[in-house]
């Protein structure tokens, strides 16, 4: 082969030369031309959202999950109650994180093939006035499910109750806009709808609850108030920062903004989701979700009924032809999911399509339709 794999994943996922190139050249962690790239890419992140008004980016070395948790040990007293909206593993893994830092945390259980609901949170904030705190996932990863993050919003407000909300799987893909929905944290990271590489997630802090979150976090080096009074004065990170991670999402950005944004972006990762399912289709493989709950970011299908179907063979046959899947996260059926984002458009998902195709003929599959 005479690429590298494709990452059908939600994240690592392919980048561009661009992207890529950019990490030839080496920084210092204090000089001004990073700082310079650090603050113009802090105000990037801004425009996505048209947040500057509201808010704040707060940058964080480590994966999007460290952001997470960051998120939640900064923005939540240590005496605050923490509800959990939840439809998937992601959901889970926040709850986890929220128990294992002390806060008091309360899980609110939905189907994973549903998106969470505004009325039943609506219902519980009446039943429960503690809860100080809300969390979404936005775009559930484990299933592709697309959470009603402005319904949720809503909710909280009129409640007046704090929104934080991991946007991992939606940050510059989906529509997010910090003028009609107010959140106290948004959660992203480098390696996902904009394209970077991994390694630096952010936290979009609404600046009139920052001042309050002095001395909440359990954590010296996860403290986003501290991460973000230091930089705010000296322009730096307080800690190493993972330099080539950095400008390689300045660059992804720039390319971001070349190819005409956030709408850009969604009307190519519809594309890639519409040939996906068609072309799986035609093999008889089966979505997970609804199609009007499908969020553009990653499909999860159904495994083929065949008895001879394996995933680590399927896994390792589809990786012999250049693409590179991802398993299942449920736990009722057997599932595997397909990402549609990266730097990919329709040829790729048709080839994609066409490597699974032939993946099922090695293996004697006749169908991916499964035994439902």
């Amino acid at each position: 082969m005479d690429r590298d794999p494709i990452l059908l994943t939600p994240g690592p996922l392919t980048t561009t030369l661009r992207t890529k190139l950019a990490m030839l050249r080496d920084w210092g962690s204090w000089d001004g031309s990073f700082n310079a790239v650090t603050a113009r890419l802090r105000a990037q992140l801004l425009d996505i959202v048209h947040g500057h008004e509201t808010h704040t980016v707060v940058p964080l070395q480590g994966s999007g999950t460290f952001s997470v948790e960051a998120a939640v040990a900064t923005v939540v007293p240590r005496d605050g109650h923490v509800l959990v909206l939840d439809n998937g593993a992601y959901c889970k893994r926040a709850a986890k994180l929220a128990q294992l830092m002390g806060r008091r945390t309360t899980v609110v259980t939905f189907a994973e093939d549903e998106p969470v609901a505004a009325t039943v949170l609506d219902a519980r904030l009446k039943e429960d006035p503690s809860v100080t705190h809300v969390v979404l996932i936005h775009c559930e990863t484990g299933t592709g499910v697309l959470n009603p993050l402005a319904e949720v919003a809503a909710v909280c407000e009129r409640h007046g109750k704090g929104l934080i909300v991991d946007a991992m799987s939606s940050f510059g893909a989906l529509p997010i806009d910090a003028r009609e929905v107010r959140f106290d944290a948004l959660v992203a990271a480098s390696g996902k709808c904009l394209e970077g590489v991994p390694g630096m997630g952010f936290v979009l802090l609404r600046k009139a609850v920052l001042d309050g979150c002095a001395g909440r976090s359990q954590s010296l080096a996860m403290d986003l108030h501290d991460q973000h009074q230091y930089m705010e004065k000296t322009g730096q990170w307080r800690f190493t920062p993972p330099t080539h991670v950095v400008v390689a999402l300045a660059e992804a950005v720039a390319q971001f903004v070349e190819e005409g944004g956030q709408p850009a972006r969604l009307a190519r990762y519809q594309d890639n989701c519409r040939t996906l399912i068609d072309g799986m289709a035609d093999l008889g493989f089966r979505p997970f979700l609804k199609p009007e709950l499908q969020a553009p970011i990653i499909v999860t299908f159904h495994a083929p009924a065949s008895p001879v179907y394996d995933f680590k063979r399927f896994y390792g046959a589809a990786r012999t032809r250049g693409f590179i899947l991802y398993p299942g996260k449920l736990t009722q059926v057997e599932t595997f999911r397909v990402g549609c984002i990266g730097a990919i458009g329709r040829n790729e998902m048709r080839q994609a399509v066409s490597a699974v195709a032939d993946t099922l003929r090695e293996m004697g599959i006749a169908s991916g339709a499964p035994a439902l």
